[in-house]
């Protein structure tokens, strides 16, 4: 009936028709390579290999040499399980604080583990860690074993990079008197819940869900849901690089860990009220500290709109092998998830300290043993 009624031969209206699919085909192939080559960190497991090492590797120029050149990271894939960090720490700080002749490493423990497992924890047995702590037991040393391992190192490095400040010395208060206040030094784990003690949340592993507001994208952390105004916890010590309003994370904080290996992000914080008083960009700040509140503040412009459906921590970590993978599309962002069930044993206790601005603080004051001028 149209071809009757415009008079088109059918010979050129076919012809007419396959041009225009053919330049439909054309667009929807251009775009889609437009937007995949646009995504900052695609994190699509299925297309990255688990282990080959060119993958995770590339070269950088290293402007001192001119004809030398750097390797770095350039992905990580952390798969490491909640049950796996707890028992390689307890290895560690048990031994470290029983004195004993033989001292574990958890990052030199977990690397091994992952050379066993093809990089997959959810094929971790436990007797494999008991097995390596055998042999160690027996005398032979981690370089022994892992000599012939064509992986080690790379996962030594990652692990590194995402568990490196969260066991070490530290000192805590164990006393307050009216003058002064007693410190005890320790060893152990000395990263903390993003949620502080008593405060009830939940989540789940959502890391790599689609989100659509301002483009179709990734989920690049973890979601902590709660009540609005409870205390968000500084999970590491380190000095703060970001405060302020971002349309995507609303009233957010961003936080470098002293080495630069790890930048911390909490997003979505409170409305008119997103942080503990007096934090400034530049100020450093101890593992347990409260530096703001739980809120729904973001997707927006705007500054302080609430445009979050549900009350939550948006909570991430970013990988920092080096400074060119800082705002690019070359970021490192690593699934969270098993950190936070495995930190939920070390809850920062936090008291009202300021009744007119409803502010808190912790309760038992901490000083790490490392600073920025450690590294």
């Amino acid at each position: 009936m149209l071809i009757h009624s415009f008079h088109i031969p059918k010979k050129i209206f076919i012809l007419i028709l396959i041009f225009l699919i053919l330049i439909s085909v054309t667009a929807s192939i251009a775009f889609f390579y437009f937007y995949n080559s646009s995504q900052r960190n695609t994190l699509d497991n299925t297309n990255v290999p688990e282990v080959p090492i060119d993958v995770k590797v590339e070269e950088i120029p290293d402007d001192n040499k001119k004809d030398d050149s750097k390797k770095i990271i350039k992905w990580v894939d952390f798969n490491v399980t909640a049950d796996a960090l707890s028992k390689t720490a307890n290895l560690d700080i048990e031994s470290h604080q029983k004195q004993e002749e033989i001292k574990y490493n958890w990052i030199e423990l977990l690397a091994y583990l992952a050379c066993k497992n093809g990089g997959n924890f959810k094929n971790f047995k436990s007797s494999d860690l008991d097995n390596l702590v055998s042999k160690l037991q027996k005398g032979s040393t981690m370089e022994d074993l892992t000599s012939s391992m064509k992986y080690y190192n790379y996962y030594f490095e990652s692990y590194s990079a995402v568990l490196g400040g969260m066991i070490g010395n530290y000192s805590i208060q164990v006393a307050n008197t009216e003058n002064s206040k007693t410190y005890e030094e320790k060893y152990g784990l000395k990263a903390f819940l993003p949620i502080a003690k008593n405060y009830s949340f939940s989540h789940y592993d959502d890391f790599g869900n689609s989100r659509s507001y301002g483009f179709k994208r990734v989920h690049l952390g973890n979601d902590l849901m709660g009540s609005i105004g409870t205390p968000v916890i500084a999970v590491e010590s380190g000095i703060i690089e970001h405060l302020g309003w971002n349309q995507y994370g609303g009233w957010r904080i961003g936080i470098r860990s002293f080495d630069s290996k790890r930048y911390y992000y909490y997003a979505h914080l409170r409305k008119n009220h997103p942080y503990n008083n007096g934090l400034k960009e530049g100020m450093t700040v101890n593992a347990g500290d409260v530096i703001g509140y739980l809120g729904m503040t973001g997707y927006s412009i705007k500054e302080n709109v609430n445009n979050i459906n549900v009350p939550h921590l948006h909570f991430g970590m970013q990988l920092i092998f080096d400074e060119s993978q800082v705002d690019s599309p070359n970021e490192i962002w690593i699934d969270v998830y098993q950190i936070i069930e495995f930190l939920k044993k070390n809850r920062s206790e936090v008291y009202m300290s300021n009744k007119e601005t409803k502010d808190y603080n912790r309760k038992i004051d901490f000083k790490d043993s490392l600073s920025k001028a450690d590294f």
